[in-house]
């Protein structure tokens, strides 16, 4: 009997090739939205670069978590050379972009590259880094944090922004929370009329999973720091506004340089205005 074909994408997805003499962009991407999310930028690329995007929904160890109580039988240096052996030969300037989590597994793949492999600059979007700072236990997660961020993933799916005023979840917890999220999300058009509460539960049961997984991947992880420049890109809605370099400043021995783009954590992603920050920091030499 032969086994069951694999239908998962590849984990390197080319969106636009790099012409010869052009710059080559490698996006590391961890999920939650599509991966075609990222279509957007490689459009906003000058002409004759490039991008790939390396795509951890197509690797089953990380994927499968967020369906399965999010624990990864993985670890952020087994992913880091999954994705670095998904990468076709380059040849000529690249730079190497992390979103989210998938900074973290960027900064990661630049400490097992030789020095005359590295790419130019690593860029990293609204991530936040994985120092002591910020690795924290599952339960300082706290409910109405967990559910601003759900309502930001939600707006992000439709096209929408999720309104909510700054006290709207303090004190709540998830029971009392997701219903204010829904709401919110029905009057802005980001969720069906008659969306049911229990279908939305197991969304967000989903979604933090997703986040779990991530912070029980970082938690172990004991970076360096980065043997190359870091660029941060950090968004005006981050999922942590009141840090503005996210936890990278010990990482960053060449430098950290500091941007703010339009948008929240996930939106930053296709707005043009935000992508009109973005590319060019991608771009530049």
């Amino acid at each position: 009997m032969r086994p069951p074909r694999d239908t998962r994408p590849p984990v390197a997805r080319p969106f636009r090739s790099a012409a010869p003499g052009g710059r080559t962009v490698y996006v590391v991407h961890p999920g939650a939205l599509p991966a075609v999310v990222h279509q957007g930028l490689a459009d906003a690329l000058p002409d004759g670069d490039g991008l790939t995007v390396l795509d951890l929904g197509a690797v089953a160890e990380y994927a499968d978590a967020a369906l399965t109580g999010g624990r990864a039988a993985t670890t952020v240096a087994d992913l880091a050379d999954r994705l670095l052996a998904a990468m076709a030969p380059v040849n000529g300037p690249w730079t190497l972009v992390g979103w989210s989590f998938g900074g973290v597994l960027a900064h990661a793949m630049t400490r097992s590259l030789p020095a005359g492999r590295l790419p130019e600059r690593l860029v990293l979007l609204d991530s936040i880094a994985p120092t002591e700072e910020y690795q924290q236990p599952d339960d300082a997660l706290e409910p109405a944090l967990l559910l601003g961020w759900f309502a930001m993933y939600l707006g992000a799916k439709r096209g929408r922004t999720v309104a909510l005023a700054p006290d709207a979840l303090a004190g709540r917890d998830v029971d009392d929370g997701l219903p204010v999220v829904l709401d919110a999300a029905l009057a802005a058009g980001a969720l069906l009329p008659g969306t049911p509460l229990p279908g939305l539960r197991k969304l967000y049961d989903t979604y933090v999973d997703g986040l779990l997984r991530n912070n029980r991947l970082t938690a172990p992880h004991r970076p360096g720091p980065a043997p190359l420049p870091l660029v941060l890109v950090k968004a005006e809605r981050s999922l942590i506004p009141g840090d503005p370099t996210l936890g990278w400043r010990p990482l960053a021995r060449h430098g950290l340089a500091l941007h703010t783009c339009p948008g929240d954590h996930y939106t930053m992603l296709s707005r043009p205005d935000a992508l009109g920050v973005i590319a060019p920091l991608l771009a530049a030499a």
